[in-house]
């Protein structure tokens, strides 16, 4: 262990021993996978409690107005997309209703909704989305990965409207095979590619003579009010499925989204909006599953809108990189999240948190409680650094730089009443030496089964309380991290005892409070901690 001048304290209960072996929490009262998801959807909604103001989130009605397609001439297995869009906006013109999309298999282009219009999908209703590139122009005003461009937009898109849905038991399809996919942007981040310096209208990316374009997302309304989702099923999605981006008053329940092996086939992604409820849906993705993101780096800063005031409740993630995910876009800030009663099963990471240093903003006010998680990958996972392929030398943790409007934080981070039942790590934060994670607060967990213990670099103020993890691990790391706090802790590892590496001029004060073992091993007897 190398020397360091740092103080830690070890102030341990002498009589650690009897402390009860029962768990911090009762476990039972955490809900299981058969009681949240899709197939668990109420009828109605309940009401919200959240640890910050929310509105009151109801179920909207629309006139009694109902246009079929089939009434006004689509045919099965052609393209109905001048068909649908006449439809919507007819019942748009006429105050508002329902466009119907009857049992069958049907295929459009982009649809557009428009103000006062639920488009509702009968049950055994397929909507398959076209790939060619000319059912997606002209380009619309959209964001790709937290920029601003002119591109395809998405399937089903909406813009400035108000009071718009998309319903029913049917399931869509995305994009088909064919130039839409084939003509995607390079693998180079978004900001390399966009010439940010241009005036959004002059950023065009709509694939004309083999140029590139963003690929679609599946459901993206953009500054639109009063927007609800419930119901459907989501099957081969191009890129994101469901994405409003500049919204307020969102509600998405019941949905069920399906895209595993399909690169960046993130679940349900709040960009830039405020007042969100998610709840008893399920998602089974290509990449994380629950994200929420405000917008990336200078161009995320230009435009300043966070994401605030969401919350996710009894909803079931599967497959994922990502269980619940902030980041990594994060100009606008993201805050006031808060995620409850849910379960992530077999998915990747449990709790993840992305940024990078040139993106900007951060997240803060974040809660987490009373989540059951099954994962393949570390329950609670700080990643603020990312990789030299995407941003360069700036992935390198040294040497600090200095603190500019690109510079991000996470902070005020609330997590209670966790069961993970297994995973590979039980916590890696990685944060940013110029901009440590800072406030993090974690009370009533429990690991059953967690290959890697702990490690944590460059944070502060860090309190673990009523804590207990079964680990095949017996390292508890620290590099440049101070003000962290083990209270009622137990840790079941090999050979009954944890062992500490402490690096970093900046490492201080970490003490270990009625915890078992009471201290790493090797530790003096003193409240100095000496090599």
């Amino acid at each position: 262990m190398l020397s360091i001048s740092a103080l830690l304290i070890a102030c341990s209960d002498p009589n650690h021993s009897s402390q009860s072996q029962e768990a911090p929490f009762p476990l039972d009262s955490l809900l299981t996978k058969d009681q949240v998801g899709a197939a668990a959807m109420p009828a109605i909604i309940e009401p919200v409690e959240a640890p910050f103001p929310m509105p009151s989130f109801q179920i909207p009605t629309f006139p009694a107005l109902t246009i079929s397609i089939k009434d006004r001439g689509a045919e099965e297995g052609v393209l109905a997309t001048a068909i649908i869009q006449k439809a919507i906006d007819e019942v748009s013109q006429q105050g508002g209703g329902k466009v119907l999309i009857p049992a069958g298999r049907w295929k459009s282009g982009r649809i557009s909704l428009k103000s006062n219009v639920n488009l509702h999908l009968a049950k055994d209703a397929e909507l398959h989305f076209s790939g060619q590139l000319e059912d997606y122009r002209p380009a619309v005003f959209t964001r790709h990965e937290g920029v601003e461009v002119m591109s395809l937009g998405a399937c089903i898109y909406a813009y400035q409207q108000d009071n718009i849905a998309l319903t029913g038991q049917g399931t869509l399809f995305g994009p088909e095979d064919g130039p839409v996919k084939d003509q995607m942007m390079t693998e180079d981040v978004t900001e390399n590619f966009v010439n940010v310096d241009l005036p959004v209208h002059q950023r065009i990316y709509e694939g004309h003579d083999g140029e590139s374009i963003f690929l679609p997302m599946f459901i993206s309304p953009t500054a639109c009010t009063n927007v609800y989702i419930e119901g459907l099923t989501l099957e081969q999605t191009a890129f994101w499925n469901i994405v409003p981006v500049y919204c307020d008053g969102v509600i998405i329940r019941g949905v069920t989204v399906n895209s595993v092996g399909i690169p960046r086939g993130d679940g349900i992604d709040i960009e830039s909006s405020r007042n969100v409820l998610i709840e008893y849906s399920t998602l089974n993705n290509g990449d994380d599953c629950f994200t929420m993101k405000a917008g990336r780096g200078i161009d995320g800063i230009r435009v300043n809108k966070p994401t605030e005031n969401v919350v996710v409740r009894y909803c079931l993630a599967k497959e994922g990189h990502g269980g619940i995910t902030v980041g990594s876009e994060t100009a606008g800030k993201i805050r006031n999240i808060y995620v409850h009663d849910c379960v992530f099963d077999n998915t990747g990471v449990g709790i993840r948190f992305k940024t990078r240093r040139p993106r900007g903003g951060g997240g803060e006010n974040l809660y987490y409680e009373r989540l059951r998680m099954n994962l393949r990958q570390t329950a609670f996972r700080w990643d603020m650094l990312g990789q030299e392929l995407y941003v360069g030398e700036l992935a390198k943790r040294n040497p600090p730089r200095e603190v500019n409007e690109l510079t991000p934080q996470f902070k005020d981070i609330y997590i209670k009443d966790i069961l993970v039942e297994t995973a590979s790590t039980f916590v890696n934060i990685n944060g940013i030496p110029e901009s440590p994670l800072q406030n993090l607060q974690m009370e009533n967990v429990v690991v059953k089964d967690s290959r890697k213990l702990f490690r944590a670099d460059d944070a502060r103020q860090l309190s673990f309380r009523n804590i207990e993890v079964v680990s095949d691990d017996s390292l508890l790391q620290f590099l440049d991290t101070r003000e962290v706090v083990f209270d009622k802790a137990i840790f079941h590892v090999p050979g009954g005892n944890i062992i500490s590496t402490i690096k970093g001029e900046a490492s201080d004060s970490i003490r270990f409070i009625n915890t078992q073992p009471s201290k790493p091993k090797g530790w003096a007897s003193s409240n100095y901690y000496k090599p």
